[in-house]
């Protein structure tokens, strides 16, 4: 059986700057789970083209809400072609009703524990409209063609994950929708061997929350410092910074850069998220803390939350400079479906649309109370070009040093994709206009 796995491009017009682009993982670990004597082929659109000819039996696309629309696309060529289609990932997990809409089949949640019988029923011309294990077996060593992830990356990292699933129930993530609540992990001697086998010296842990279980983090990290690697990864400021064993040992075993879910500098907000965190001047010493340790900073910030007002650009801005944060991703507050926040905004008649290519964290899908959509829209464009200014560069300098290569390089890719963005304002102002 040739089987053609796809992870489709949001935009087909543009494309993410390479060295911005996060490591796919999910169709690596499909084909690792596809018995040998099958045949696969993997296409990221965003580096490679589809060809909607290609000469296979089965098709599997894996799509969150931003690509689900391209993905329904891909889906209907495909069929219509003849070939029977697969859809799975985020989207059609939240959504499998609307998904078989646009597929022979849709797998809920993760694959491992249903990929294997989706192909045999597939075999045997018995394939099901659903498949969904809960809680499948992660202790099973899944083998990943590490060398084609590598030519598809700028700066060569290597994804591993080592858990799934997230206790917290954040109004606007989706998260513990398709890995559910509890902490579940991959074996440490599999993740040591994923690193040796691959050959690599880099990685990005793709954890939700990499020290989530502090026991495991702490056995996960111990087990790497003899293979000196470096690695990035994603993690919470609070339970960081309240345990220094676990802080100096995610240094010892490499941990060059984190990823925080700051969300918001309003104390207001904070406490609204229910953040362990409340207040700016401890937050402000927490990043002190672990910029001591070495550690590269990247913040995720919010802008859309009903307390922001056009003021909150410039706050989080120049809170970002005077802490000497590394780099930034500024969002857009997205209303996923799955999440509270989108059925609070749906019960408040406050969506703008229901076309799903605009759920991409960049551009408004809603009526904020305090500003008009396009005002925010613009607010944070502008917002992330003051933050990728020249000036602002040189200002965080001195408080990056210690990574100083990775911190230019990753600013320099960013300057770029800001300048972009701004370029597209009009393009956004009409989108908005045709949306809201």
């Amino acid at each position: 059986m040739k089987i053609l796995l796809i992870s489709p491009a949001a935009d087909t017009l543009k494309r993410t700057n390479k060295g911005l682009m996060m490591p796919q993982l999910a169709l690596y670990i499909l084909q690792g789970l596809t018995p040998p004597q099958h045949e696969v082929k993997i296409i990221e659109e965003e580096v490679d083209a589809v060809n909607l000819d290609e000469d296979c039996d089965l098709v599997g696309l894996s799509c969150m809400t931003a690509n689900s629309t391209r993905a329904y696309e891909l889906s209907t060529e495909f069929r219509r072609r003849g070939k029977t289609v697969v859809l799975g990932g985020v989207h059609p997990t939240i959504l499998p009703d609307e998904a078989l809409q646009y597929s022979d089949s849709v797998v809920i949640g993760e694959a491992e524990g249903v990929w294997e019988t989706v192909l045999n029923d597939f075999s045997n011309n018995s394939l099901q409209k659903t498949y969904h294990n809960p809680e499948p077996d992660l202790g099973k060593y899944v083998p990943k063609d590490f060398k084609s992830i590598l030519k598809k990356r700028l700066f060569k990292l290597i994804p591993i994950m080592t858990t799934r699933g997230c206790p917290y129930s954040c109004d606007f993530c989706c998260v513990s929708n398709l890995f559910g609540k509890k902490i579940r992990h991959i074996p440490i001697e599999n993740v040591v061997r994923d690193i040796q086998e691959s050959g690599s010296k880099n990685f990005m842990f793709l954890d939700d929350n990499i020290i989530g279980h502090p026991r495991y983090a702490k056995e996960l990290f111990t087990a790497l410092i003899p293979l000196k690697i470096k690695w990035v990864g994603q993690a919470s400021v609070s339970l960081l910074v309240k345990d220094q064993e676990l802080m100096n040992l995610a240094a010892k075993s490499g941990c060059k850069a984190l990823f925080f879910g700051l969300e918001s500098v309003s104390e207001t907000q904070l406490k609204l998220m229910h953040k362990a965190i409340k207040d700016i001047s401890t937050l402000e010493a927490a990043l002190k803390k672990i910029k001591k340790m070495g550690i590269l900073i990247h913040a995720s910030m919010v802008f859309g939350f009903d307390n922001d007002t056009k003021e909150v650009f410039e706050e989080t801005v120049n809170f970002l400079i005077k802490n000497k944060v590394s780099t930034v991703s500024f969002n857009i507050l997205t209303p996923y479906p799955g999440t509270k926040t989108y059925e609070d905004l749906k019960r408040e008649n406050r969506l703008l649309t229901n076309d799903w290519k605009y759920y991409d964290h960049n551009t408004v899908v809603f009526k904020p109370p305090n500003m008009t959509p396009f005002e925010l829209q613009l607010g944070k464009i502008r917002a992330r070009l003051k933050f990728y200014s020249i000036s602002s560069v040189l200002r965080r300098l001195n408080g990056n040093l210690y990574g100083i290569g990775i911190y230019l390089a990753t600013n320099y890719g960013h300057i770029k994709q800001a300048k972009v963005e701004a370029r597209r304002i009009p393009r956004l102002k009409a989108e908005l206009f045709k949306i809201g």
